[in-house]
């Protein structure tokens, strides 16, 4: 692995890997708490977003595209660089539309079957949502189906 993708913490040393475990999972718990408490993991508010009931979800989802939007744009622009000095940067992604179309069509509609966004299944399951394990199960499964299918999807 080449010196400019190694990422502190994770191809490090063990050492450097297990004292960064406690911050990343204090992050994840945060993580979860904004999500449970700004209702973004609520299947209620999932619901009225795929019905047009209300523009709760779409806020929420739209402040985090426009978050991440002015986030890549100033990595690209800044030279910022990581906490042991490495170069952060945004690798331009190939055009076309073929594979976006069909893995967001993949990605919705496991999204309504479920009535969850993949992302707080874990959070969901913290919260003490049982049948959670079902959908976990499921994106499991569609992981390991799509490393069994790449080499014949278009990339």
């Amino acid at each position: 692995m080449s010196g400019a993708s190694r990422i502190p913490g994770v191809h490090g040393p063990a050492a450097t890997r297990a004292t960064a475990l406690p911050a990343y999972l204090l992050m994840g718990v945060y993580f979860g708490v904004v999500l449970i408490k700004s209702e973004a993991a609520s299947w209620y508010r999932i619901q009225e977003m795929f019905r047009f009931q209300s523009i709760h979800m779409f806020g929420l989802i739209g402040s985090a595209v426009l978050t991440g939007m002015i986030t890549t744009w100033w990595l690209r622009r800044s030279g910022a660089r990581s906490l042991d000095g490495q170069r952060i940067t945004v690798t331009p992604k190939e055009r076309g539309w073929t594979r976006y179309m069909l893995g967001g069509a993949t990605f919705g509609v496991g999204w309504g079957l479920a009535g969850v966004c993949p992302g707080p299944v874990f959070t969901l399951l913290g919260a003490g949502v049982g049948p959670m394990l079902v959908v976990l199960g499921f994106a499991l499964l569609g992981t390991w189906l799509y490393g069994a299918l790449r080499d014949h999807l278009p990339h």
